[in-house]
């Protein structure tokens, strides 16, 4: 699997997710979403990628969204 492409589409739930006033909120939703519709495998992949830091190519909220919510994204893979 591309995980440039999970970059993108992890990127693009962020945009979403983006207006949305209250940034805990933002960062809930992101994860909610990646734990709900990504398959166990997906879920891995962009989690190794957020381990990268700014370098893996994800933006800001996505990055945070991502670590905030680790543990929860992990046990289900």
């Amino acid at each position: 699997m591309n995980t440039d492409h999970l970059v993108q589409m992890a990127n693009q739930i962020g945009s979403f997710f983006q207006c949305y006033p209250d940034a805990a909120e933002a960062r809930q939703g992101i994860a909610t979403h990646v734990r709900k519709f990504w398959e166990p495998r997906m879920r891995r992949l962009i989690l190794e990628r957020a381990q990268q830091g700014e370098a893996s190519g994800l933006d800001a909220l996505v990055l945070q969204a991502l670590r905030e919510h680790q543990a929860a994204l992990q046990s289900q893979t």
